[in-house]
């Protein structure tokens, strides 16, 4: 079955190149373009893509806004373009329920790649960006949050799983380090989701340091 995109950029060449490049791919359909976060809105109510590639800065109506929107009421996925990788609205749009982003100078195949594994139900964020990202906004700019009822909910075991895929290990690494299985990780981090009500890993990034369940401190080097 074709992966289904929607790309949301104020700039018509945007919207154009990135529709060649993945209508190139048998397995990619772009089902349309849209010029402003409003119109993605109404198109992704209307179009039901699988994957909308979300520019931030847009007129009307930003990509944060929107990603909201659309990671609330539908089950479509967004990836956000951006052309920094440490900029804060970029933050801003994994708290809305983005599952990741992209430099917009990226390569041809690292943008078809991106729409498949988002597709597929992971997140793109590189371990070490994630965990750069999250920590240099929250350190500077936001206070830790409360801890979440829900958290509550989590076995001690749990619990540590997600703190490690907050100091930004990936499966095998936190096998590892908790001495299980990958597939024993693999079944932890689906029940942290589950329970936290979370789409993915960058989400549950969020959630861990926002709660200071993780300090930025406890990352390891990157």
């Amino acid at each position: 079955m074709s992966i289904r995109v929607l790309i949301a950029d104020d700039h018509a060449v945007v919207r154009d190149g990135f529709a060649m490049i993945l209508d190139d791919q048998p397995d990619l359909t772009v089902v349309g373009g849209v010029s402003d976060g409003a119109a993605a809105i109404e198109a992704v109510r209307e179009l039901r893509p699988d994957v909308v590639l979300m520019d931030v800065r847009m007129p009307r109506l930003d990509g944060i806004e929107a990603t909201a929107v659309i990671c609330r009421e539908t089950e479509a996925r967004v990836l956000v373009l951006t052309t920094f990788d440490l900029d804060e609205y970029v933050y801003d749009a994994l708290r809305a329920g983005a599952s990741g982003f992209l430099l917009k100078d990226m390569r041809r195949d690292e943008l078809v790649d991106a729409v498949r594994v988002i597709a597929a139900g992971e997140s793109l964020l590189a371990p070490t960006v994630t965990r750069r990202l999250i920590a240099d906004v929250v350190t500077r700019n936001r206070a830790p949050r409360a801890a979440p009822p829900k958290l509550s909910a989590l076995t001690g075991r749990e619990t540590d799983t997600l703190r490690q895929v907050a100091r930004g290990l990936s499966n095998a690494e936190i096998a590892r380090e908790l001495y299980v299985t990958e597939h024993t990780v693999k079944t932890h981090v689906s029940s942290v989701l589950s329970k936290l009500g979370l789409r993915d890993r960058v989400q549950a990034v969020v959630l861990a340091y926002e709660s200071g369940l993780v300090q930025p401190g406890e990352a390891p080097p990157s």
